[in-house]
């Protein structure tokens, strides 16, 4: 049974968290505690002035996301939709994020300590990185095969997802935000117009890709679409009367047929007819205007570090080339006497190595969940209080999603977590990455990291549902290397299998850096990919369109993995036998998503610390 945060023990180990956070520099605890009761009183009040800062920010951020809002369970935005994409609405979003900028810088750093220093350390950079990205003209690209309203809409509608469908007023919600998605998607239309004569496009290959997703949903019988799912939920909801269910049906079915499938319709003879003749056949983000300094700021943003692509480049090639090695030794191990290409091959073709159906799938994973939740307490002394199940993508978006993938839990605990397997190409599921991505997307990687900063008391929102890719991504990644500590990875394909998914981010820094920088083209991508693993090649091909739609993304695994490892070795080296792998992985998760410089000053605090007890 999985150990949960519970009673006293929480409240004492949040406490302790706190105290441990990066606090004013040289204000040792003996000092604070000599302070005279008028300093202590201006420092509440300057960490009270932040507090009702972030959380006005928080508030008002609501408003201008509002889908964000439902999936952190602010319901009283339910039947809204963002703003439509306009010159006055970007200007707004800009004018929120300089108005906190000011608010933030006048508050006074140095008289605020523990979690209040972290979250205006957090939150001024944040600021900072937003207003720079607006400089950017990704309103040209509102959406692509892997991101877009076009599909969280579709699985938000599904009944599946954090929209809500228990009451009446559940159902008239969504016909309301229906509304608003046909006007957003009105002007995503337009700016994708405007991205054409600036040249600004996205890639004919990425096209190809959006269309039939536009495509699913373009019905003619409405009781056939996904956005019927919550109407068959209806049968068995028993707090709305039949009267009641009848008039929701009425009106629900014509938002479908009136609202939404048009909706598709129009948006689909946009991309077709007017939008694919302008696709471009570069890939990469330096080929579109301001795409060089573009890039670099994906790299920022998503690693929190002061790294060049060039540097990444090369820290990718000598990985890819490690793990090679790694393979090597797998093979031999095994007896298989032929090359490790033809080991690759072998690895893709032969049966044993694959399901042969979904439930098979599905039913794989659930076994290895019990197996890692008896194994995670070695290594871990906090758990997140929800629970995640595992479920199969649906089939609207399974061609063009990831592998896998996890959706965190409501926060009121309504909803678990989800851990998405893509079962829509079987071969790219093979059972040998069972071990390892189970624990990436759900635990101790991703399900425990978020659902664990979820439930920490006291937290500023912005942070309890915030995250940065990197430590979210480099975490899941770090989580991996820990399955032999765990007692996984026993069976040498298992342990192929955990190779083969580090093989896949250290891939990525050659082929996100080679895409966006070095003017790779998506075949030189695929030939890269498919010559340095046993990947499906559906698989590769996916990835490589990941990585063209959203640079500097999957920079963020192993750098993240690589930061956190340093910080690990640093500590074990540091302390010698008082290190406490339990207590270092409190360290890590128990403050929520941190930038990485952030969460390496707060590591070595901690560190001294140690050393002193």
């Amino acid at each position: 049974m999985k150990k949960q945060l519970l009673g006293a023990s929480v409240v004492l180990l949040l406490s302790a968290c706190q105290s441990n956070s990066i606090s004013e520099p040289g204000a040792s605890s003996s000092k604070l505690a000599n302070a005279s009761s008028s300093a202590v009183q201006v420092k509440q009040s300057e960490a009270q002035r932040l507090n009702i800062l972030l959380e006005e920010y928080f508030k008002e951020s609501m408003a201008l996301n509002p889908i964000y809002a439902t999936f952190v369970g602010e319901n009283a935005y339910n039947d809204k939709f963002p703003a439509p994409i306009s010159v006055e609405n970007r200007a707004k979003e800009l004018a929120f994020e300089k108005k906190y900028l000011k608010a933030i810088n006048a508050i006074d750093a140095g008289k605020l300590e523990g979690q209040d220093l972290l979250s205006y350390k957090i939150f001024k950079q944040d600021r900072e990185m937003s207003i720079i990205g607006s400089s950017f003209d990704d309103y040209l690209l509102p959406f692509n095969q892997m991101y877009g309203v076009h599909n969280f809409f579709a699985t938000l509608g599904s009944g599946a997802s954090a929209q809500p469908f228990n009451t009446a007023q559940d159902y008239y919600n969504f016909e309301q935000r229906a509304k608003g998605f046909a006007l957003f998607m009105d002007s995503a239309i337009d700016a994708m117009r405007e991205g054409i004569e600036k040249k600004v496009v996205l890639p004919k290959a990425i096209i190809e890709k959006v269309l039939p997703q536009l495509q699913a949903h373009m019905v003619d019988d409405v009781k056939s679409s996904v956005f019927y799912g919550p109407l068959t939920m209806l049968e068995t909801n028993e707090q709305i009367s039949e009267s009641e269910k009848a008039k929701i049906i009425a009106s629900y079915s014509k938002v479908i047929a009136g609202v939404i499938v048009p909706t598709y319709k129009k948006t689909y003879a946009f991309v077709k007819d007017e939008y694919q003749q302008h696709g471009r056949d570069s890939v990469g983000l330096s080929a579109l205007p301001k795409g060089k300094a573009w890039y670099e700021y994906q790299i920022a943003e998503n690693t929190t570090l002061p790294l060049t692509a060039e540097e990444i480049h090369e820290y990718g090639q000598q990985e890819v080339a490690r793990i090679l090695g790694e393979m090597k030794k797998v093979k031999q191990t095994v007896g298989f006497k032929g090359s490790l290409p033809e080991f690759f091959t072998f690895l893709k073709e032969d049966g044993q190595f694959y399901f042969s159906s979904e439930q098979e799938v599905v039913d794989a994973y659930e076994a290895v969940k019990t197996k890692i939740n008896n194994r995670v307490g070695q290594l871990f002394e906090i758990f997140p209080k929800a629970d995640y199940e595992v479920r199969p993508v649906e089939a609207f978006r399974a061609a063009s999603s990831a592998g896998a993938s996890y959706q965190s839990p409501a926060p009121d605990g309504s909803r678990p977590g989800i851990f998405y397997i893509n079962t829509h190409d079987l071969k790219a599921q093979p059972k040998f990455i069972m071990e390892t991505l189970s624990i990436h997307e759900a635990s101790p990687g991703h399900h425990f990291q978020t659902s664990i900063q979820q439930e920490v008391e006291g937290l500023a929102k912005f942070r309890k549902f915030g995250g940065y890719t990197v430590f979210d991504e480099g975490w899941a990644l770090y989580a991996e290397s820990l399955g032999k500590e765990m007692g996984l990875f026993t069976d040498p394909y298992q342990w192929y299998g955990r190779l083969a998914d580090e093989q896949l981010r250290a891939m990525r820094l050659v082929v996100d850096t080679g895409l966006h920088a070095k003017g790779w083209s998506r075949q030189q991508a695929i030939d890269f990919m498919t010559a340095n693993s046993s990947m499906a090649a559906s698989d590769i091909e996916s990835e490589v369109e990941r990585y063209i739609s959203i640079p500097g993304q999957a920079l963020a695994y192993k750098i993240g993995q690589r930061a956190i490892r340093d910080m690990r070795t640093k500590a074990e080296a540091a302390l010698g036998d008082k290190f406490d792998i339990r207590k270092f992985h409190t360290q890590i998760l128990i403050d929520g998503a941190l930038p990485m410089p952030i969460l390496q000053a707060k590591v070595e605090q901690w560190v001294e610390a140690q050393k002193k007890a």
